[in-house]
Order: C-alpha cells, then sequence, then structure tokens
C-alpha cells in the first residue's frame, strides 16, 4: 500500500497529546479534501459525503450517488472490501472483492447505485426486515432513505460482488483538532511509524470523516478514553484492542480489511460501549468483535461481516481471566462469511472455572451464516467449554434470513479437543423470544447436554417462527412428534426443562425477583451501562430517576447513555414485569468525576 510520503503532500504531527508515547507520532497522511456537504434546500435536509484518500484501494463495480431532495447530486466514493469463502471439498478460502460506500444525512436523501455490469436482471436491498422500497431502471438501483441505515444491495444474487451502504447519522460532536485532549487524523492516509496508536487516559482518537489509519488502535490498561469518528482503520493488525480498560467508547469508525485478527477485542475490560461500528474481514481466524472475561459491554448498531464468528463472547483466553458478564448486542446487522454470528462459550480457565452470564442480543438481523464444518455451525451457538458455566441468556427479536450452509442454533454442552481442556459445566437459562427464519437452507439445529453432570436446563422458546408456523404450544403436529421435531432440531436426554410458549403465553408462574446489584458508579462525560437482570423471564424493564444522559432500554433491561448530570448520588428505582407482575428495587447510582 502507499503511504503517501510523496513530497507534495502535508505532513501533521500530532501535537497536544499528553503523554511522550502519543507526542512521538509522526503521522504520515495527506488532505484529500475536505467533506463535501450537499444542497441543503430545507434545512431538515443535509448530506456530507467524505473522500477516498489516494493510495486506499476502490472498488468500480457500482457508481454511487446520493442527494438531499432537490438538491444536487454527489458522488460517493466505493472503498475496496474484501470478503472470503471455504471451499469445502478443499478446505482453501478464496477471497473476493466487495464495495462500500459511506456517507451521513439527516432529513431525506436520495441514493443511485449503478452496476457496472448493465443491465439488472434482478435485485434485493437487505436487511429485509427494512423493506426498502427501490425502482430499477437499466443498471441503476433507486431508492430512498429517511433514517440511518446498514444497507447490502445485491444484483443478480451476487453475495460478493455487491455494495454495501452505510448511511450514517450526521456527526454530533465532533472535537476540536486543537483540543489538548485530542488525538486527531483529518483526510487522508495516514501512517505512524510503529504501526500502533496508543490512546492514554483522558484522551480522545479522532479520525474524521476521509481519514485512513493503517495502524492497530490500543487502549491498554487506560480509562476514560475513545476512538470516534467517520474515518477508516485499514489493514491494521488486529483493529481495535481493549485491554485491562474501563470507560472505553468506540462510535462511528469502520474497521476494513485487517491484515490480521479481529476487528475489535474487549479483553478483561469495564465499561465499554462499541457503537456503529462498519466491520469487514477477510483473514483466517477474522473474528469482529470479541469479548474477553469483561463486563458492562454495550454492541450497539453495528454492522459485521466477518470471515469468522461475528460477536464472540467468552471467558479466559491469553491473558484475560476473569468471569464474564452483563454483555448486550442490539440494533445490529451480521453475517458470517465463515462460521458463526453469534458464538458464545468456548474458551475458558479449567483450573480455575468461570462463568458467563447475562447476555442480551436483541432486534438482530443475520443475513448470513455459512459454514461447512458441523462443529462450528449455528446462528446462535452456546458452546460451552473449558469448565464455562452459561447463565441467563436472552435472544429476542431475532431475524434469520435464508443463509447459506449452517443450522440455526447450536446449544451444546462442549468438549472441543481443537480448544478445549476440559468440558463445560452447563448452561442453565436460556429465553429466545421471537425468533424467525425463513429459508430452506438450515441443517437441523442441535441442542446436547454433555451428560447428566453437564446439561443444558431451563430453556424457553417462545413465538418460534419457521417459515411462517409457530412452533409452539397450540400448532397443529402429530401427537407423537415432539416440537423440536417440527424446528427441525434434536436435543439429547440431558436437555431439561425445555418448553416451547406461544405469543401470547406466561412465561412464568412467579413475578420476576430482581438480580442485578443494587448499587453501581457511573463516570461523568463517560460512557456506562448497567444491565437489569431477573428471575422469572420478564418480558420488560423500567428505571425511574435516572441522571441526565441515561435511559433505560424497556425490552433489554439495558440502563445506558453518557452521564451529563451533577456528581452525587442518584436513588433509581428499577423494575422487571412478566404477566404476573412487577418486581421493584432501589438502585443506588453515584456519578462521579473522571
Amino acid at each position: 500500500m502507499n503511504d503517501a510520503q510523496s513530497t507534495g503532500l502535508s505532513r501533521r504531527t500530532v501535537l497536544q497529546a499528553a503523554g511522550a508515547t502519543v507526542a512521538a507520532y509522526s503521522l504520515i497522511g495527506a488532505a484529500a479534501g475536505a467533506a463535501r456537504a450537499a444542497d441543503e434546500p430545507a434545512s431538515t435536509n443535509k448530506l456530507v459525503v467524505y473522500p477516498i484518500p489516494s493510495g486506499v484501494p476502490t472498488n468500480s463495480s457500482y457508481s454511487v450517488k446520493a442527494r438531499t431532495l432537490g438538491g444536487t447530486w454527489q458522488t460517493v466514493p466505493v472503498y475496496r472490501a474484501r470478503a472470503k469463502q471455504i471451499d469445502a471439498n478443499t478446505g482453501s478460502g478464496p477471497v473476493f472483492n466487495s464495495s462500500v460506500a459511506t456517507f451521513d444525512f439527516k432529513g431525506t436523501v436520495e441514493v443511485a447505485v449503478t452496476s457496472s455490469k448493465g443491465t439488472i436482471g434482478t435485485a434485493r436491498i437487505r436487511p429485509l426486515s427494512y423493506d426498502t422500497p427501490f425502482t430499477v431502471d437499466g443498471a441503476t438501483v433507486t431508492f430512498t432513505l429517511t433514517e440511518p441505515r446498514n444497507l447490502s444491495i445485491e444484483i443478480d444474487g451476487d453475495l460478493f460482488n455487491n455494495l454495501q451502504l452505510h448511511a450514517n447519522p450526521i456527526e454530533s460532536n465532533a472535537p476540536d483538532p486543537d483540543d489538548p485532549d485530542v488525538i486527531y487524523f483529518g483526510p487522508g492516509l495516514h501512517k505512524t511509524t510503529d504501526n500502533v496508536v496508543k490512546v492514554p487516559s483522558g484522551k480522545t482518537l479522532y479520525l474524521a470523516g476521509g481519514a485512513v489509519l493503517t495502524s492497530r488502535v490500543e487502549f491498554h490498561e487506560v480509562e476514560n478514553a475513545r476512538i470516534i469518528g467517520r474515518g477508516v482503520l485499514y489493514n491494521t493488525a488486529n483493529g481495535i484492542l481493549v485491554e485491562y480498560a474501563k470507560n472505553i467508547e468506540i462510535d462511528g469508525i469502520t474497521v476494513l480489511n485487517p491484515s490480521s485478527g479481529y476487528s475489535v477485542t474487549v479483553g478483561q475490560s469495564k465499561q465499554v460501549t462499541v457503537r456503529n461500528l462498519h466491520s469487514y474481514s477477510h483473514g483466517q481466524w477474522g473474528d469482529g468483535i470479541d469479548v474477553f472475561s469483561s463486563e458492562d459491554v454495550l454492541i450497539d448498531g453495528v454492522w459485521m461481516r466477518n470471515s469468522d464468528d461475528c460477536i464472540a463472547i467468552y471467558a479466559h483466553r491469553w491473558d484475560y481471566y476473569g468471569d464474564c458478564r452483563n454483555i448486550t448486542v442490539r440494533n445490529s446487522t451480521l453475517w458470517a462469511d465463515v462460521a458463526h454470528p453469534i458464538n458464545v462459550g468456548t474458551h475458558g480457565n479449567t483450573d480455575k472455572p468461570e462463568t458467563i452470564e447475562n447476555l442480551v442480543f436483541s432486534n438482530i438481523d443475520v443475513l448470513d451464516h455459512r459454514e461447512p464444518q458441523m462443529d462450528y455451525q449455528g446462528c446462535i451457538a452456546l458452546n460451552p467449554g473449558d469448565s464455562n458455566l452459561l447463565k441467563n441468556v436472552r435472544a429476542q427479536n431475532i431475524r434469520v434470513e435464508d443463509f447459506r450452509w449452517g443450522q440455526l442454533i447450536n446449544m451444546r454442552v462442549m468438549f472441543n479437543k481443537s480448544y478445549n481442556t476440559s468440558v463445560g459445566r452447563g448452561i442453565d437459562g436460556v429465553y429466545i423470544r421471537d425468533l424467525t427464519y425463513t429459508g430452506t437452507h438450515a441443517n437441523p439445529s442441535v441442542m446436547v447436554g454433555y451428560d447428566a453432570d453437564h446439561a443444558i436446563q431451563n430453556v424457553t422458546f417462545q413465538n418460534l417462527v419457521i417459515n411462517g408456523k409457530a412452533i409452539a404450544n397450540g400448532m397443529k403436529k402429530p401427537g407423537w412428534y415432539k416440537f423440536t421435531d417440527m424446528m427441525p432440531a434434536y436435543a439429547n436426554e440431558h436437555v431439561l426443562n425445555m418448553r416451547f410458549l406461544n405469543s401470547t403465553e406466561a412465561t412464568s408462574t412467579d413475578k420476576p425477583g430482581l438480580t442485578s446489584p443494587d448499587q453501581a458508579t457511573a463516570t461523568k462525560n463517560q460512557v456506562f451501562n448497567h444491565l437489569i437482570t431477573a428471575t422469572g423471564l420478564p418480558t420488560s424493564f423500567n428505571a425511574d430517576g435516572l441522571p441526565k444522559g441515561l435511559d433505560v432500554d424497556t425490552a433489554t433491561g439495558l440502563i445506558s447513555g453518557t452521564v451529563r448530570d451533577n456528581v452525587g448520588t442518584f436513588t433509581v428505582t428499577v423494575s422487571a414485569t412478566n404477566s404476573v407482575g412487577t418486581a421493584t428495587q432501589t438502585l443506588t447510582l453515584t456519578v462521579q468525576h473522571a
């Protein structure tokens, strides 16, 4: 790759950054032109398009234009992404080019996507749940957006030579380049001398739209730090690394074609928020976001297209130790060209067994899953090994489209000799609600306890819909068939207390009991996550008396946001509700200075 070192290019050195580590970075880049704002005939409409710096690969399969209503068409540059597929006959992994375009907008924007192949036979825009209206005229697909969307535009059924479009909201709080607490990368191609940017405590790393950085970003043993912007991390080793850290925010960044490792690693950290991240990988073990031995993590509004697990949640691995709990993944789109969209539990500590608990997956579109190996199938894979105990998993409002190869659900207490040194301790408490799958390619799901001492128990499906058929009490089926036969799925004798409820049945005979802590501490002006948890399979949650900047997601029970209120103590009433009743608890929330 061209590192933009030619003589005519401007040179920017990070100033104001505290600490010798960051001050030593000499950033090599060129201002490739400022972001372009389209004509704005109405104050409610705005469009911002960013350039792609010279030296960064582009793709010519599509030309993309956008405009506000009545405005002038603006060209939207197209990055070259890479995607992988495993050849089941040889095990090789051919890599294909794909396309990624991005812009920011508010109000209403029209988009026109033109295929270089000429006249379009068929087209579709996914996720299908958005039901995005579009028209086709010759070689061009045209559609209108009124809210931010992450979309795949697919021509003539091509899943690789497609266009991924990230229509972002307008940035609201871009930092001042001269702020002493900001490490600022403007438009252009940037490389650091050692290919790593280490972000100190209290600092913001900002990648402006049109900025492309070829260095890994590390948050190591720091707190109150973040990486934000509309820029791109390109061809980096291990994308973004968060380890032994606290109060870390990742927002708006695209991780494109990492040369190795994961797009984001969160290891033994607390209070981490990953929002509006776009991830593309094609390498071996090219996971998206992996979380190890961490607490109070929110993954929100992400788009993941990866050559291994999109979202993986584990306990111990490498130098990360401890339980993993209170992890929320919501409002996201997952596309696994290899392995699982969601994978939980593989890695842990046989010598000192750990627990993975309180996981919530909510409002998720799964666009694809392709995995020839039976051991690694499952759009949702709950596979505790290494003496892990997996507890209290909630997956709700999940829409799975017709993936290419795999299973809908793989729920196993596992001993995989390739990765484990012991069998998992078990799975206790899984609530899967409003899960739909529409398609013909799914292999039967598998739900298997290892033995009587390593079992799966207390699994509830509610409003499970397969190809329009509700798999639940009251369905029409032969009396001697099991509900799992109708999915279809296999469950062995070590799966205990499994229920299939319709959409209106009570989830419990008892009202909930709150199990989340009654005290929590937030840091002013930093991201904060607190998950309300309860027994009794609650269907809604609430919280009254929250400080400014925080709100509660009534569907998941997550209290989250950035605290903007005064330092002090707040008395918050949290609640969990099911059809039997409501349980309440007083949460003492302390807001402290950074």
